[in-house]
């Protein structure tokens, strides 16, 4: 069988942007039983309400839903168990801090992907926008937007 090469996005958390900051992005591993890899293949993946957090020194990645893989048997696994992280130990130091130095940072699954054949996880270090926070930045991209517009009317001589 031939190895796989590029990205393919299995699942994206596209909420998490719109409610959170994001401060710094870290890619991390996954540990995943069989069945679980199966059902990723196709695409059975969703990061809604998935959240990370230190459990005796490792990163662990709670709350993420993987459906059970249709042809699998007994050796079915748990759609919602927890799932450790893999991460470079200096990594893991530095989010770490960052997370006890910050308050009221949080660490989030941003997307899921298959990266050379192997399940990857996007964290994003984030701190959680108000709803006016919203408001300003959807204010800041519809100007952006009439902006370009505009500059698009001109260039064109339309004005």
């Amino acid at each position: 069988m031939a190895k796989e090469t590029g990205t393919k996005l299995i699942a994206s958390n596209k909420k998490a942007r719109h409610d959170y900051a994001i401060l710094k992005t870290y890619e991390a591993g996954l540990v995943l039983a069989g069945t679980e890899v199966k059902s990723l293949r196709l695409g059975r993946a969703s990061l809604v309400d998935a959240f990370a957090q230190e459990h005796e020194g490792e990163l662990m990645l709670y709350g993420l839903h993987i459906a059970e893989y249709g042809f699998g048997s007994w050796t079915n696994h748990a759609p919602r168990r927890t799932r450790k992280l893999l991460l470079h130990k200096t990594e893991i130091v530095k989010i770490l801090n960052t997370l006890r130095d910050g308050t009221g940072l949080t660490l989030v699954p941003l997307s899921m992907y298959f990266k050379d054949g192997w399940a990857k996880v996007e964290l994003g270090i984030a701190r959680g926008l108000k709803s006016y926070d919203k408001r300003q930045v959807m204010a800041e991209r519809d100007a952006k937007k009439e902006i370009a517009r505009e500059m698009g009317r001109r260039l064109k001589g339309r004005r």
